[in-house]
């Protein structure tokens, strides 16, 4: 495709006058950029916390949002102004918090002058709620999603629209949604204003404020300032005592090496699929794109006054700037009771198979022929390339043979288990429940899931979304005879009520 649906929107706007005539939201480069992002001055701006979404209306057994999708302008650089992509006009989009066993039906209203697609990342949806890249709402048009909120974790919700991905999610749309259950609700871990979603990103700004969007020849997008919940470098003022953090990666293409200023632990509780069996202590923490890590930072062994920075130390093939060793910082600011406790074991996880099992299927993630390919293939709707019966039990290998690239692999459908990193075991805080695998460079990943509880037709890709968008995507079909994913259509405005 030489021309993306991006640029054929642009086009129309500049032939029809529409509100894209106005000053670009964006500046789309091919090339390295040539002015460096207007630097704001670290741990000024405090973190903001996205806010909770509340139900339009609610039954016994379901909560009904609605989201809007549309443009806005936000301060997010001191004294510039940067138009954004925003659910309900703001980015991050607001926290959907829900119980596990309640239904959700979030209807997703297009304003935002493009052709959107949401997936729920990691949420176990039927194909026609799952965000299939290809299931297009147009401008003017909405769908409601179902989503069964089937297992306790933290989720994401961001735009998954064909050849767009990392444009989309780069303006702005993206969102966390988090599922508890009795049993987590019932631990002594960190509640409340005490557990707080941490979305990191990369941007790279014009000296007017705008985005820059330049994904290297279609190979990645590095930003120069780091955000954390739209803010740039920001502070956060904490008690001493234990916080819980939720934390993801939504980078386009970068991934992260966390760490604490200080020396200190990390404190892992939770994967991409929800709790650890065990909390995890460790000195750093590998994020790669989409990931997400559940952490405890325990403030209460620093004095009033400390000061503590979230450090990035860097990892292979992601380009550093002097603004992007650092991602926010912690101010010990006052003394608060604190009867939270890490308990010594979380949920209770049972071992799909064994690490000695063989692979069921292989998958190489590589480029060639100037492709971003997986086996070889780019994306197709017309091929499934794996067919795994419901309720299989199934190993995948996948491989990368290249030392320039590394691929964040995101599976929908299922959460799986890691068993061997290159013949070794995962790193420990990986041998949870996972939905993305890091897959660095020269890496053997081997993996099992069992693939329920639909069937239907699913997508793996990468979680670069620059690569995804070129076009490293394929899909799997689980069973036969499961809903067709483009078979709930959204439909035009006006909305009848949820």
């Amino acid at each position: 495709m030489n021309i993306t649906r991006r640029k054929a929107i642009q086009f129309a706007a500049i032939a029809g006058g529409s509100a894209l005539l106005l000053p670009m939201a964006y500046q789309h480069i091919s090339h390295a950029a040539t002015t460096r992002s207007p630097q704001p001055e670290a741990f000024t701006v405090k973190l903001p916390i996205p806010p909770v979404l509340q139900p339009v209306r609610s039954d016994e057994t379901t909560d009904y949002y609605e989201i809007v999708i549309r443009r806005n302008q936000a301060e997010i650089l001191p004294g510039l102004l940067t138009e954004i992509w925003g659910y309900n006009g703001i980015t991050p989009g607001p926290t959907i918090k829900q119980h596990q066993g309640r239904q959700s039906v979030v209807r997703f209203v297009n304003h935002v002058g493009a052709s959107t697609s949401t997936h729920l990342h990691g949420m176990a949806s039927l194909p026609q709620f799952d965000g299939y890249a290809e299931d297009l709402s147009s401008p003017g048009f909405y769908k409601d999603y179902i989503y069964p909120n089937n297992r306790a974790a933290t989720f994401w919700y961001h735009d998954h629209a064909i050849d767009e991905t990392a444009h989309h999610v780069y303006m702005g749309l993206a969102g966390m949604y988090i599922v508890q259950d009795d049993f987590e609700l019932s631990l002594p871990l960190p509640k409340g204003k005490y557990d707080i979603p941490l979305i990191i990103d990369d941007k790279i700004f014009a000296h007017n404020g705008s985005l820059i969007f330049d994904d290297r020849e279609h190979t990645s997008l590095m930003g120069d300032i780091l955000l954390v919940n739209g803010a740039p470098l920001p502070r956060l003022e904490v008690a001493n005592r234990k916080y819980r953090f939720r934390v993801l990666n939504g980078s386009v293409s970068r991934s992260y090496k966390l760490a604490l200023s200080t020396g200190d632990d990390l404190i892992v509780i939770g994967t991409d699929g929800g709790l650890l069996e065990a909390p995890v202590r460790t000195k750093n923490l590998r994020l790669g794109m989409a990931e997400r890590y559940e952490l405890i930072i325990d403030f209460s062994k620093y004095p009033i006054g400390t000061q503590i920075v979230l450090q990035n130390l860097g990892l292979p093939n992601n380009t550093d700037f002097a603004g992007t060793s650092k991602i926010m910082r912690f101010d010990v600011v006052r003394n608060e009771p604190d009867n939270s406790l890490i308990p010594s074991k979380l949920r209770p996880f049972e071992a799909l198979i064994s690490p000695s099992a063989r692979p069921t299927r292989r998958w190489t993630f590589e480029k060639r022929n100037d492709r971003w390919e997986i086996n070889g293939n780019i994306w197709d709707r017309n091929r499934v390339d794996a067919n795994p019966g419901l309720n299989d039990i199934e190993v995948w290998e996948i491989i990368t043979n290249s030392r320039d690239w590394f691929h964040p692999v995101h599976i929908h459908l299922v959460h799986f288990q890691i068993l061997e990193r290159n013949g070794q075991p995962p790193l420990a805080y990986e041998r949870g429940w996972k939905d993305v695998v890091y897959i660095g460079e020269d890496d053997n990943i081997k993996l099992v899931a069992r693939f329920e509880p639909h069937q239907g037709k699913y997508m793996m890709h990468c979680h670069n979304t620059v690569h995804e968008d070129h076009a490293m995507m394929t899909q799997f079909e689980v069973g036969s005879g499961g809903v067709n994913p483009m078979s709930a259509p959204p439909r035009p405005l006006p909305a009848t009520p949820l």
